[in-house]
């Protein structure tokens, strides 16, 4: 028989807590044991959660995590199980590695080759790069194995473990962070190594939030013809268990036997091929077969949805809090949190504050008890009025003559963010910030005010999107009262405030946005594309003159290509203009 029962398991692991990691491999491998599995697949460094970052810069988390992997490997018996981990390298070098596990010994270790360093990965500060790339024997078997970047490479290392090597499945281990657009893409890549390789690729994805980031899952395995032939689930732990016959690359190979691209894939990668044996008993293959499960993937509003849930509920589980606390204003930015943070966490969990001032309309005191009550949130109302007539008494002879500006508008949004973190501090809160991208790229928002907190739920969620999100949460159910929707964007810092008073459209500020942060434009390209220059200058100028806000910003969500923060990274003083 040539049938290969395989496994993949995207758990939710936690940096650090290589204890907990451990368990929770040895639980999945154990349960692909269970379903019959002959091979079962972890994510990119399972043991120790990912990244790591300069937790590997410390020589006892390296050996603490070897440990950890050494008793995963004597819970191992007659499956062969691949687990992501940090090996030593030579000398104080570490490798970013997959162990190989069968009946309760370390039988390999593969080193990544290929280091990611863009974007949110820093790779090559850590991490020495393999120089071998292995086939390994298993039964009647043959299986490659690689680590994440390491299938990105068009005939790289996956095409010499089939061309050479003649891997029929090649394993990858991933921790491959989400963001919009990520999901074609991957599948993208696989499909073309699939088809270049001529071999089953066992794609294996880490799943949960790690700070910014979140990881979505999504295993997947793809035929040598390029076809999606099982997919587990998004943003959800997984054990996908499919059937893989690998007879079928005998009508593959055989016309291509001299495989034309020999040469190519020689000087594409120059890393020696290594062949191990694992066990050389023929695998029986001669369970009942099984129907391989393909899930469907989410339209785009409802995954961007579920990442920002899966997010939310990590981030605040993950750092020992139950609940959070929010402010609640009455327009779309604090609605859509508060909707997330209650989807993530449960009502219960979640705590608005209603906090008006003068200025506050009565429609966003009934916007927000709408919601609450929608959402079955408690609401608590505390006037800030008083206090900022305090305020202002206190100041009245340091601004005397001086008219009322920004200052005081700014003064009632720090009034706000002080009670929400006194309210977080008494009882043992998180503050969820409710800005979006759009606002943080300009810096319409009040430094120590409207940005204090401990997690900035849609910071990378640009106010178009926002509108977006909202309409998709009310056909799950009814959340968000269309008023909110409806209602022009006002902070109410003012009499008639509105934010076109500061701002271009949204449908014009977000365009301008995507193109200068995310695709690098210049001003003169954008301009060039159609918008106004006045429009475009000005959109410009903001961005650059509010980086040392976004520096002190909460950390929040990554969900486009490029969020500020890990991924985005310029100085503060920086008189570059162009």
């Amino acid at each position: 028989m040539k049938i290969l029962r395989l496994a993949l398991a995207q758990i939710n692991c936690t940096v650090g807590d290589l204890k907990g990691n451990a368990d929770l491999i040895v639980r999945a491998i154990q349960k692909a044991k269970a379903a019959g599995a002959d091979l079962v697949v972890l994510p990119e460094l399972a043991i120790d959660g990912y990244p790591p970052e300069d937790l590997l810069l410390k020589p006892h988390f390296v050996e603490d995590n070897q440990e950890a992997l050494e008793y995963v490997a004597g819970e191992v018996e007659d499956i062969m199980a691949v687990v992501g981990y940090t090996a030593t390298a030579g000398g104080k070098s570490v490798a970013n590695s997959a162990a190989i596990l069968y009946n309760g010994r370390l039988v390999d270790v593969y080193h990544k080759i290929h280091l990611p360093n863009y974007g949110v990965f820093d790779e090559v500060r850590y991490f020495k790069p393999g120089e071998t790339i292995p086939v390994y024997t298993l039964g009647q078997f043959k299986i490659g194995v690689l680590i994440c970047q390491d299938i990105w490479q068009p005939l790289g290392p996956a095409c010499k473990q089939a061309c050479f090597g003649g891997a029929e499945v090649i394993a990858v281990l991933n921790a491959s962070p989400y963001h919009r657009g990520k999901r074609k893409e991957r599948e993208d890549i696989l499909k073309a190594r699939a088809t270049e390789a001529r071999s089953f690729i066992a794609y294996c994805n880490l799943v949960g939030g790690q700070d910014e980031l979140v990881f979505d899952g999504e295993a997947m395995v793809v035929s040598p013809t390029g076809e999606v032939i099982a997919r587990g689930r998004q943003f959800a732990e997984d054990l996908l268990v499919t059937d893989i016959d690998t007879r079928i690359l005998e009508a593959e190979r055989s016309p291509y036997s001299s495989w034309a691209c020999k040469d190519r894939i020689i000087k594409n990668d120059s890393k020696d091929l290594k062949k191990v044996v694992v066990d050389t008993t023929e695998r029986k293959g001669d369970m009942e077969a099984i129907r391989s499960i393909k899930q469907r993937p989410l339209p785009p509003d409802a995954e961007v949805y579920e990442a920002l849930k899966l997010g939310v509920r990590d981030y605040v589980k993950k750092n020992g809090f139950e609940k959070v606390v929010l402010g609640l204003s009455g327009g779309i930015d604090s609605a859509l949190t508060l909707a997330i943070a209650v989807d993530a966490l449960g009502a219960e969990n979640v705590t608005a504050v209603f906090m008006p001032s003068g200025f506050t309309q009565e429609q966003s005191c009934r916007d927000s008890e709408m919601i609450a009550s929608n959402l079955n949130v408690k609401l608590r109302y505390i006037s800030i009025e008083e206090t900022f007539i305090s305020y202002k008494q206190m100041m009245s002879t340091e601004f005397d003559g001086l008219p009322e500006d920004i200052t005081e508008e700014n003064i009632q949004a720090r009034i706000r963010g002080n009670i929400l973190m006194a309210l977080a501090n008494k009882f043992g809160w998180m503050v969820l910030a409710t800005g979006n991208k759009s606002e943080l790229a300009v810096g319409y928002s009040t430094l120590y005010g409207d940005m204090a907190g401990g997690f900035e739920v849609i910071k990378d969620i640009p106010k178009t999107l926002v509108y977006k999100l909202a309409e998709y949460r009310n056909t799950i159910s009814k959340a968000i009262p269309k008023s909110i929707i409806d209602r022009a964007p006002t902070a109410e810092l003012r009499e008639g405030q509105k934010d076109s008073d500061s701002l271009p459209p949204y449908d014009v500020l977000d365009p301008i946005i995507l193109a200068y942060v995310e695709e690098d434009k210049s001003p003169e390209e954008i301009i060039d594309s159609g918008f106004d220059r006045k429009v475009v200058l000005k959109v410009i100028s903001m961005i650059d003159h509010n980086e040392y806000k976004r520096r002190q910003a909460p950390p929040g969500i990554k969900i486009t290509p490029k969020a500020f923060g890990k991924d985005r990274r310029l100085p503060i003083t920086n008189w570059y203009r162009k």
